[in-house]
């Protein structure tokens, strides 16, 4: 199944307001996307995302991983998504605002979303609505800022200590 075919049945399943754009490579033809990204709008993920594993055509049964990239104004959640039955791929991403980003949950999706939600929410700063557990997973619960967003700034000193960067 193609990439368009997919973002047809999402389009069809969930509105053509939902799903914005089809991403083969970069706006400059330089990167190419492997798998292709489907663009949903953030409020609706956990949608496409019942939409992903359930559709008989679809059935996505495996979330490979969630990861989170900083896009400067905003905050880019990508989900790489395989098929098992069919043997196809596809990523769906979301994009979040730099301010207050926060997106649903698919934990209830796919169950291995809870670590890969609690390590985006902590590295990156985005909140998982509804998310059972969003306690960290690699850094203090006291820890200031958020490592991989590109404005983050070390700080000097942990519970008196100096922070050897």
């Amino acid at each position: 199944m193609t990439a368009e075919e997919i973002k047809n049945i999402l389009s069809g399943r969930l509105g053509e307001e939902a799903v914005l754009e089809l991403l083969e490579s970069d706006e400059e033809g330089m990167t190419v996307y492997d798998p292709p990204q489907i663009v949903v709008r953030a409020d609706l993920i956990a949608e496409a995302a019942l939409v992903c594993r359930d559709e008989e055509s679809l059935r996505f049964d495996s979330l490979m991983s969630l990861g989170a990239v900083d896009n400067g104004e905003r905050l880019t959640a990508l989900y790489h998504l395989h098929s098992m039955t069919h043997r196809h791929q596809i990523a769906l991403r979301a994009d979040v605002p730099r301010a207050e980003p926060s997106i649903p949950t698919v934990e209830n999706v796919w169950k291995t979303a809870n670590w890969h939600e609690r390590e985006a929410g902590e590295l990156m700063g985005i909140a998982f609505e509804g998310h059972s557990d969003p306690r960290p997973l690699l850094l203090p619960e006291d820890w200031e800022g958020h490592p991989l967003r590109k404005d983050y700034v070390v700080q000097e000193y942990y519970k008196g200590m100096k922070v050897p960067y």
